[in-house]
């Protein structure tokens, strides 16, 4: 395995400094493509061929993405290249990430994991339902699926810990897996659930929060009943054992770090799940609970903490990626791709079905090309919207699918920041996530075939075009 490793880096090295130099030799090849968009597809494709293969650590990938882009001239400038700093997302996972480890630095990780291990009465399988249906419920709460990542993960570690479960057990795996690749999406059937759903509706338009909770909680929750499943028969042999036995008493009476903890995790939530009202950027709320919890005699973190507990390297991923969709789409490189593998639609005028699993392959190759599902979103929708007119099909049908293709994957961990704050840990690989990926992939075209499309039919929202 070690072997097989090093060979997979040094071929991502090769694949990478060979497409940097082709890059930077030849002229345009495509019709409709700049050099600098041709840069920047070429920037992009190796960042995410070093990213998938670990050819480089995550952190250090994310810096050569940067020299990349201001290198080739994909990006005008390096200060263009760093734009993705700019964006408050980065921010925003630095106050969750840290919201997670004062939960596990308070005692609150190991008082729910106490009680975690006292239901599931040692049987595996029990701790791994315990989490998946746990996921829609959270979503109320803690809306951000990079929030519940943050926290779950450390009371999943202290549960393990407890009973001692091997670092390398299926059942681990199978509760990480989860928790980077399935819980984002019980996030989506909400509005107010993040990024992609707000994106979404505003690229959409006319979306209410009833509204958009009516089309997409039964996709959404059956694309995750079936991601649930699939993690399941995987792993299914870590899920038929039995933990070992485990001092799980109760704790004792609750301490003021925990409760103050707990009321600065429930006072960002109030305020994310209260952004109509106050119209405050996700990133906002993050950063008020994390001087909070930096703050002497409130919070139960010093900035040491902080230095020591924080992976820095997804700050550096979740920028890089930015600044990568940035390039695509300042270059027109994004819009040609969004044209070439999305709106390539021959010969099915007034074909429905035809239209839509053309729709779903197109979403899928423009997916795992582009890292950052925000970018994905504002190139794919208004292309598939106008797809769908063309096609005498429902524009709305045809974003929905469009985003329900996009946003079910990851292939890598880069692709999402509360997958990232798993791999980041050394819980999954690159290659299981892109191996589940795959997996996802057929139960996503699944879940629009068989649920989504006649479920949406039966509340007035066929293929038809309106």
């Amino acid at each position: 395995m070690p072997s097989f490793r090093i060979c997979n880096r040094r071929l991502g090295l090769a694949l990478g400094l060979a497409a940097l130099l082709v890059c930077l030799a030849l002229p345009p090849l495509f019709d409709g493509l700049s050099v600098r968009g041709q840069r920047a597809i070429v920037a992009t494709v190796i960042t995410v061929v070093l990213w998938t293969s670990a050819a480089l650590d995550a952190g250090t990938t994310s810096i050569v993405a940067l020299v990349l882009l201001a290198l080739t001239g994909a990006a005008p400038s390096l200060r263009e290249a760093l734009r993705g700093f700019v964006n408050p997302v980065p921010y925003f996972l630095i106050g969750v990430l840290a919201l997670g480890l004062a939960v596990a630095r308070s005692g609150l990780a190991e008082r729910i994991a106490r009680r975690i291990l006292t239901q599931a009465r040692g049987r595996s399988l029990w701790v791994y339902l315990h989490l998946v249906l746990a996921m829609p419920v959270l979503t109320f709460v803690l809306p951000s699926a990079t929030t519940r990542s943050s926290i779950l993960v450390h009371i999943y570690e202290e549960v393990f810990t407890l009973a001692r479960v091997p670092g390398d057990a299926a059942i681990r795996k199978a509760v990480m897996l989860a928790l980077s690749s399935i819980n984002r999406l019980a996030s989506t059937a909400l509005l107010t659930g993040g990024i992609t759903p707000m994106l979404a509706a505003a690229l959409i338009g006319g979306m209410s929060w009833t509204g958009w909770f009516a089309l997409m909680a039964v996709p959404y929750w059956a694309l995750l009943t079936l991601g649930a499943a699939l993690t399941a028969f995987l792993y299914r042999r870590g899920l038929s054992h039995s933990m070992a036995a485990a001092d799980v008493e109760q704790s004792g009476p609750w301490s003021g770090r925990e409760l103050r903890t707990l009321g600065i995790v429930l006072g960002a939530s109030a305020l994310w799940l209260t952004d109509a009202l106050h119209h405050m950027d996700p990133a906002l709320p993050a950063l008020l609970a994390l001087i909070a919890l930096l703050t002497p005699g409130l919070g139960p973190l010093t900035w040491s903490d902080l230095d020591r507990g924080v992976g820095w390297a997804n700050f550096l991923v979740i920028g890089a990626s930015l600044s990568l969709a940035h390039a695509l789409g300042d270059s027109g490189a994004a819009s040609w791709l969004a044209r070439g593998l999305v709106g390539s639609l021959p010969g099915v005028g007034g074909q429905g079905l035809a239209t839509v699993v053309l729709l779903m392959l197109g979403a899928t190759a423009l997916r795992a090309l582009i890292p950052n599902i925000s970018g994905f979103l504002a190139l794919a929708l208004p292309v598939a919207m106008s797809v769908g007119r063309e096609a005498g099909v429902n524009p709305l049908v045809c974003a929905l699918v469009v985003m329900l293709t996009g946003d079910a994957v990851l292939y890598y961990p880069a692709q999402s920041a509360s997958a990232l704050v798993i791999y980041e840990r050394g819980h999954v690989t690159a290659g299981e996530v892109a191996w589940f990926g795959v997996w996802m992939t057929l139960v996503a075209y699944v879940t629009i075939l068989f649920v989504a499309l006649p479920y949406w039919t039966l509340i007035g929202e066929g293929l038809t075009a309106r």
